[in-house]
């Protein structure tokens, strides 16, 4: 299961509205290979299931993972951080044995 914060939910329900989406769209999180530390986080809003899709719901959003990235992300809490050290999604991964700099890749 995939998480999210209040700030989170607040940024993708911003996201959405802006964009104009039908309430047919959800978030697809995924993982991809690639980045500094060998896996990518990556974020996109999908109207399309698939057939692997695993769906979760918290907060009143529908988050479709495939099973692959259901794997590595089991657990993870997705944030919304507007700090100093940038401003964009950031996945709180219990998974992951080592992250890089910037939060956006890791590794398990």
């Amino acid at each position: 299961m995939i998480t999210i914060t209040e700030k989170a939910k607040s940024k993708i329900d911003h996201l959405m509205q802006e964009s104009q989406m039908d309430t047919d769209y959800f978030l697809r999180v995924s993982v991809k290979g690639g980045g500094c530390s060998g896996l990518s986080y990556a974020l996109d809003f999908d109207n399309e299931e698939k057939k692997d899709d695993q769906f979760f719901e918290d907060k009143g959003v529908r988050i479709a993972l495939d099973m692959k990235s259901f794997l590595y992300l089991a657990g993870t809490e997705l944030d919304f951080t507007d700090g100093i050290n940038g401003k964009g999604f950031a996945f709180n991964n219990p998974n992951a044995t080592r992250s890089c700099g910037c939060g956006e890749s890791f590794s398990v």
